[in-house]
């Protein structure tokens, strides 16, 4: 997949606000700080259309990116983050669980989990949610250019231990926004979930 142009759409926190186009969609989900933002920006060969931030818990609607005019990439609150209250979290969680249940336009949805950790409480629970929702997943292990090559491979293998890699709708992919690992990668997964 060629990207040809992108730009930030619109954010949302219930479905009245959500894009009215009908165009699909491609949600991404993982804790707070794995590095969601970056990976947007890195797709789209965009610097600063995603924002980063040192400080986890940033993003706190559902941000819509649209992309070649064709579809979006949905950028959904970061989980596992503890500088929110127990009401924010519990927000948090409704506006995202009406989201991945009842948007119809949803045809995928990222997981990002970081290489450098084994999957935590959080990222076993989004992966059995998503199984829940029968939904085609990518999950993606995100910051491996801070891992040696063989840990790369070994953090895959952590994976498999943690979480049921077996079911037909899991893709798995490292990734790295720094140096652009699994880009195309990444790409082509969503390409293949929109036709």
């Amino acid at each position: 997949m060629k990207i040809s142009a992108s730009q930030y759409a619109v954010s949302a926190v219930k479905a009245d606000q959500y894009p009215k186009d009908g165009l699909p969609e491609i949600a991404l989900a993982g804790r707070s700080n794995v590095g969601k933002s970056s990976l947007i920006n890195r797709l789209l060969n965009r610097k600063n259309l995603a924002r980063t931030s040192s400080s986890p818990g940033k993003t706190q609607t559902l941000n819509f990116y649209l992309v070649n005019e064709d579809f979006y990439l949905v950028d959904v609150p970061g989980y596992g983050f503890a500088k929110v209250s127990k009401k924010q979290r519990a927000e948090f969680g409704v506006m995202i669980q009406d989201y991945l249940e009842t948007r119809a336009d949803l045809l995928g949805l990222m997981i990002l989990i970081d290489s450098r950790h084994e999957p935590t409480k959080d990222d076993q629970a989004m992966y059995e949610y998503a199984q829940y929702l029968n939904l085609p997943l990518l999950i993606v292990l995100t910051k491996v250019d801070k891992l040696k090559k063989n840990a790369a491979n070994r953090a895959k293998q952590q994976l498999g231990r943690t979480l049921d890699l077996s079911a037909d709708n899991v893709t798995v992919q490292t990734f790295s926004a720094v140096t652009g690992e699994g880009r195309t990668e990444v790409l082509d997964w969503i390409e293949t979930h929109l036709a």
